[in-house]
């Protein structure tokens, strides 16, 4: 097979990292296909696909859903499940009402991620919200520059080692409103591309495979690359992040996925209209 080389772009975060690392590296089959690969942080990926930079990008559901006419997402490299959503966390020793809440200085991790959708769909009333680089918010709470952040990725494993405290966790929303998992992130391919789809969505799930049945040719490059470099915080993150739904999305996380499209519809005049969200 003649090789066809695409652009890809994902986070440098221990689920990415570990479920790419076996098809960037060439340890399973990619049928003559190579990748120039980035990794950066997720609402610089968010704002590179609107873009159009990458023609395989992982980008937040919030994100994809302003972009589905551009891209559409693979079936499998989501990061779905319960008890994985964000965190809005303080470093007072109170727990503040709805009303304390709405004169909050609060640093959220990007305007197009998911974790900004479930916090302005549970807390509408809240205005003073700051786009600060997810791995910056604890410190930018710490500090006092904020009075709350949204905490996404290694942040929920930290936050209470470093003496902040919880306010709500917008999973836990989620979950209570709909009783699905917590769409978050995926893997979303040009619409141009629309015919490489299929086997590059088989790549990635053999990459995902090969990640689970050696959990430990992964190690060197998720700690390369992670920004919290402790191994059991990047295992917990690994473990809670990559799952059944990352081999594939499934009935039921089509329809989380599907429940997030709808209220990012109801939030966002930005949203598009398309007839497929995935692949197939």
């Amino acid at each position: 097979m003649k090789s066809k080389e695409l652009s890809l772009a994902f986070s440098p975060c221990p689920n990415d990292t570990f479920a790419f690392h076996a098809m960037v590296h060439g340890l399973v089959d990619t049928h003559g296909y190579k990748f120039d690969v980035t990794l950066t942080d997720v609402e610089e990926l968010n704002t590179a696909a609107a873009m159009g930079a990458y023609d395989i990008c992982k980008m937040s559901y919030s994100a994809y859903f302003g972009l589905c006419d551009k891209y559409v997402m693979l079936r499998s490299g989501s990061a779905l499940g319960f008890n994985n959503g964000p965190l809005l966390v303080h470093a007072k020793d109170y727990t503040p009402t709805k009303d304390d809440l709405k004169n909050f200085r609060i640093a959220i991790p990007g305007e197009h991620t998911t974790a900004a959708l479930l916090l302005r769909s549970a807390f509408p009333e809240l205005t003073d919200l700051t786009p600060v680089l997810f791995s910056d918010i604890e410190e930018s709470v710490l500090s006092g520059t904020f009075d709350a952040g949204l905490l996404i990725h290694e942040g929920r494993f930290t936050y209470r080692s470093r003496g902040l405290k919880l306010i709500h966790d917008m999973g836990e929303y989620w979950q209570s409103k709909t009783g699905l998992p917590i769409p978050l992130g995926g893997i979303a391919i040009k619409r141009e591309l629309i015919e490489d789809a299929a086997i590059l969505n088989d790549i990635l799930r053999s990459s995902i495979e090969y990640a689970f049945a050696n959990p430990s040719a992964s190690a060197a490059y998720v700690k390369e690359n992670a920004q919290e470099m402790d191994p059991e915080v990047q295992r917990s993150h690994i473990s809670l992040y990559v799952n059944d739904y990352s081999k594939d999305i499934g009935e039921l996380g089509v329809r989380a996925v599907e429940a997030l499209y709808n209220k990012a519809s109801e939030i966002y005049s930005t949203t598009k209209k398309v007839s497929n969200l995935f692949i197939y």
